[in-house]
């Protein structure tokens, strides 16, 4: 991995001497087809690229990840390629003031998800092709100057197999055999995409009518495994999608700039989706196979939407460099639930937001490798691993706070004029901001500094004092900062009065006010003289980025009447600043847990359901007394099997309380039950047991030793799919034997012969929290064999196996100090390998902090 890296000043230098008038790429992908084990497979790739160089006879270098290179010309003149290409570069010297570059190679396709990665569907044989490119892998595919500042227009051209479609970002055509493809308007190599094979495609069209009279008119594509056509949706799909395009248009005032829009949902891959130009990919999971509940379609038009966002905010206008990366992500991630909640069926889309995204900001920003929203991005390393919880759901909440603090019509009109004045080029920080100061008439660059440039969280608790009479005499916000992270910032924030109103016992707000904390304590003027509430919410709406606290009473209220909040958001907000005291160790796991057991069965909002479940089951595993696990999982199993059975019949709550029941069971009743259902012996009135959730049974199954190798493979025949495989691996790898876990470890760590999808599903399938002491030979071997693994392996993988074998099953004092050791010990390992270890080890810390503080509430 290193000999593939590329550092901000290269490409800096690179920029300032380079400009690039345009690429024309040949790729033959009919080698595609064939027996699977025949590897390493290759596939011909000829580039030529037109560039200009400021200062003749300089040399420079492009980019290209290939097994062997055929051929290299350097205006006219054939360099050796033995001479000139190392494996990840072609060296240039002498360069002209106009360039052409030829560069004919044999290049590999992927198992990983990284480049023009290939499958082969287990259902009916047929080989499948889609590219992925961010930050940097478009040089796995074809020569050229990996950087998001080069931008420059492509035509690409490829040759398939007979039968075979291709699509690329432009429109294209089949003649004489080759696809030709439209040139596209200046983009990024990492947007660039193709996407080959017999794909399930579908079609529909957009019409937009502008003011001025105009019409555009988009076609629409979108496009699936055969194997799964039956499940495809595509209607919903482009129902969102329109109602997108329609949102979007009305608010950037720039007609949606890259000619169709395709949509590809694909097999084995490694992110939630990409906003190729023209062609977005996404994971094959958002085609749902059963039954799921509102939470999923929510989530995916959600992605959707994230995505289009990306065609102005990324595609349109692009980051200089990666360091800038918040500039699309956070973006795409604020007009995602923007759109969301103003475009779509999914108006609570910002209760969402608050409780699943945001808390996985707050994870990242209690990290130690925390960073501020503009990072310092050193390499294509850092860059890697800075697609995060920060630079996407951190960005987007301080975006909202943003809107807050300049008001929406003038950060919308910011918007335009950014769009308008960067369209087709690359911008920094200082481009945005100050087209937002112009609209606003605000000077931001005091908020940018305390927001953008700074990191950590910071912790608001409401002070409450009464007058003997029972009415507030001052209230008052406290803010606080972590001593690794000072900063305190200013937040407009809505403080939220709440008490019982009628007879069924509501808690309803009764008075509101907003107000700029700015320091370490902001009085509430507003506030004085109303009536003393039961509960104080600060940042009610969810305006701001903060660690929500609470006085003593508003917490003894939440204790006992949570589930009596009647606005969904507030109720949310309160869930997850409880879950953010657990996590912080001042709250015992068990209280958490008992929390969950005594209301989330009043909870409406499916999606904070499923966070719930989540969480608590996260409390148990990780931050509850070792003595007390047993207890709790009981607790939780009970609790979800009354909820299971008192639920709405083939309702979405049913179906929620099925899944988590199935995540928590562990005593023989339990399990029992659920193989008595598997075989449908017995029943829950209104729950189908479909194919999905067979597998959700099935699991936990095979982790307490229920269902043994037969019974799996039986399964696998009646689901002889690709999807149907990857939980067959998940549940293989979960059984409760040393020679599973030996086999699975040798699978993953000693052979890259699995693809990306088997090794995430092995990883997921050995971390059982029942297999303690089954794991536990591995934490040696763990800390062994991950400085290999990272050199060897891509860095997808190499992420995968160092962040998801991380003994933290082993949650112990010995475990903490041999990560410690190793840390000491690896001083110069990769910074990327070291971040994610340190990660790891943070976690660690917590789950022991958690789980002193459970003991002790039990003792």
């Amino acid at each position: 991995m290193p000999g593939e890296n590329l550092t901000r000043d290269e490409a800096q230098e690179r920029a300032a001497l380079l400009s690039v008038d345009g690429y024309e790429v040949s790729l033959d992908l009919r080698s595609a087809l064939g027996d699977i084990e025949a590897e390493p497979r290759t596939f011909r790739s000829v580039t030529t690229i037109r560039f200009r160089c400021a200062e003749p006879g300089a040399a420079s270098f492009a980019d290209l990840l290939a097994p062997s290179v055929t051929a290299v010309s350097l205006n006219g003149k054939d360099l050796d390629p033995g001479e000139v290409f190392d494996g990840s570069r072609i060296r240039l010297e002498d360069l002209r003031a106009d360039n052409e570059l030829v560069v004919d190679a044999q290049c590999a396709y992927s198992r990983t998800g990284e480049g023009m990665h290939r499958f082969v569907d287990p259902e009916d044989g047929e080989v499948y092709l889609y590219t992925q490119y961010e930050p940097a892998d478009s040089r796995r595919v074809f020569a050229n100057f990996e950087q998001p500042d080069l931008k420059a227009p492509f035509r690409f051209e490829v040759r398939a197999p007979q039968g075979w479609t291709v699509w690329s970002n432009g429109v294209g055509e089949l003649a004489d055999g080759v696809w030709r493809f439209a040139e596209t308007k200046p983009i990024s190599t990492y947007i660039t995409a193709f996407v080959a094979g017999p794909y399930h495609y579908v079609t529909d069209s957009y019409t937009r009518t502008f003011d001025d009279g105009t019409t555009l008119e988009i076609p629409l594509g979108a496009m699936c495994r055969k194997g799964l056509a039956p499940h495809f949706d595509s209607d919903d799909v482009f129902l969102v999608t329109k109602q997108g395009l329609d949102f979007f248009h009305d608010h950037f005032d720039f007609p949606y700039p890259f000619g169709k829009y395709d949509q590809a949902f694909v097999p084995e891959y490694n992110l939630g989706a990409m906003e190729n130009p023209g062609l977005v990919t996404f994971r094959e999971e958002f085609i749902f196979r059963g039954k799921v509940t509102q939470a999923s379609y929510e989530g995916r038009a959600n992605v959707i939407l994230h995505e289009m966002a990306h065609m102005w905010f990324g595609d349109l206008v692009t980051m200089e460099w990666w360091d800038d990366l918040w500039l699309k992500e956070s973006f795409a991630d604020f007009m995602g639930a923007f759109a969301l909640v103003g475009a779509t069926r999914f108006e609570n889309g910002w209760i969402t937001f608050a409780n699943r995204r945001k808390a996985w900001a707050y994870r990242a920003d209690q990290l130690p490798s925390t960073h501020p929203i503009t990072a310092d991005i050193r390499d294509l390393q850092d860059a890697k691993l800075n697609f995060d919880g920060i630079t996407y759901a951190k960005g987007a909440s301080v975006l909202k706070q943003l809107v807050a603090y300049v008001g929406q019509d003038a950060f919308l009109e910011g918007a335009r004029r950014y769009f308008k004045r960067n369209a087709y080029g690359n911008t920094r920080l200082g481009d945005l901001l100050s087209a937002l100061e112009e609209t606003s008439g605000r000077d931001l660059a005091a908020w940018s500094r305390a927001w953008l440039q700074t990191a950590g969280v910071n912790s608001l608790t409401p002070q409450v004092i009464l007058s003997a009479e029972g009415r507030i005499t001052e209230l008052a916000v406290l803010q606080e900062a972590p001593e690794s992270h000072p900063e305190l910032r200013p937040h407009r924030v809505a403080v939220g009065l709440y008490r019982r109103e009628d007879v069924n016992g509501s808690l309803v707000r009764y008075a509101r006010a907003e107000v700029d904390v700015v320091g370490p304590r902001t009085v509430v003027e507003e506030l004085a003289g109303a009536d003393a509430p039961e509960l104080v919410l600060v940042n009610d709406d969810d305006l701001t980025y903060c660690k929500i606290r609470f006085d003593e009473n508003s917490l003894a209220t939440l204790r006992e009447k949570l589930g009596d909040i009647t606005d969904p958001l507030a109720r949310a907000l309160c869930w997850s600043a409880l879950w953010n005291l657990t996590r912080d160790a001042l709250m015992p796991a068990r209280d958490f847990v008992g929390l969950v057991l005594r209301f989330a069965g009043r909870e409406s909002d499916i999606g904070v359901l499923q966070m719930l479940h989540a969480w608590a089951h996260s409390a148990l595993v990780h931050y509850a007394a070792p003595d007390w696990r047993a207890e709790g999982g009981r607790l939780l199993a009970q609790g979800a099997l009354k909820e299971l059975r008192l639920a709405e019949p083939g309702s979405q709550h049913q179906l929620t309380w099925a899944r988590f029941f199935a995540t928590v069971a562990s005593d023989q009743a339990d399990l029992h039950l659920l193989l008595h259902l598997l075989e449908g012996t017995a029943k829950v009135d209104g729950l189908d047991v479909d194919q999905e959730l067979r597998w959700a049974f099935l699991e936990p199954l095979a982790a307490h030793g229920v269902a043994d190798d037969s019974l799996l493979a039986a399964e696998l025949a009646r689901d002889d799919t690709a999807s149907g495989k990857r939980h067959q691996v998940r549940c293989l790898a979960a059984r409760p034997s040393a020679a599973v876990k030996a086999q699975a470890w040798a699978q993953v760590v000693e052979s890259d012969a699995l693809s990306n999808a088997l090794v995430e599903a092995t990883i997921a399938g050995v971390a059982q929290p029942s297999q303690r002491e089954l794991l536990a030979p591995y934490a040696a071997k763990y800390f062994a064999a991950i400085e290999r693994v990272w050199a060897e392996r891509s860095i997808q993988i190499g992420m995968d196996v160092v962040k998801g074998l991380f003994p933290s099953l082993r949650d112990s004092q010995e475990t903490l100090d041999a990560t410690d050791t190793w840390l000491t010990a690896h001083e110069d390992a990769a910074p990327a390998l070291r971040r994610l270890v340190l990660e790891a080890r943070d976690d660690l810390a917590r789950t022991l902090r958690g789980q002193a503080c459970d003991t002790a509430a039990g003792s």
